[in-house]
């Protein structure tokens, strides 16, 4: 296995166990290379859109549908708790995790909380409705914004 395919198995398997991403030293340290290579090897996922990056450090900002970064969208399960980066990756953590969930988080429009339980094999019972700003077709051309 290659040393992309090697890092992308240990981050989902940390970040499922965790619920967040484990950072470049950690990776260097369990792929027995050193921190460059795994950089190199981060950049090379990010332009495949298997995660995203922070700007600036260089570690890991998102590992869909996880958010290393706290965001509004705080996910609840019996194993851990953990940041989704939108309201669709709320839904997603519980299904990816094969678990039920809590997510909390407000409307943003109004500022009303609202907590819905989500189980991972059925749609929420809910008559809430998420918004996307920015159309589908478009998240990649800032998926930090959309």
């Amino acid at each position: 296995m290659d040393l992309e395919a090697t890092l992308r198995r240990y981050i989902y398997d940390v970040t499922l166990a965790t619920g967040a991403p484990p950072t470049i030293a950690a990776l260097a340290d369990a792929s027995g290379q050193n921190a460059d290579a795994v950089r190199a090897a981060l950049t090379r996922l990010a332009a495949a859109r298997i995660i995203v990056l922070q700007p600036v450090s260089g570690e890991i900002l998102m590992t869909p549908p996880f958010s290393a970064v706290p965001t509004p969208f705080l996910v609840i399960t019996a194993q851990h708790q953990s940041y989704a980066n939108c309201a669709w990756d709320a839904l997603g953590v519980p299904i990816m995790m094969r678990t039920s969930a809590r997510v909390v988080t407000a409307c943003a429009c109004c500022g009303d909380a609202i907590t819905l339980d989500v189980d991972a094999d059925a749609p929420p019972p809910r008559t809430e409705i998420v918004h996307f700003a920015v159309p589908a077709a478009k998240w990649w051309n800032d998926v930090v914004f959309t």
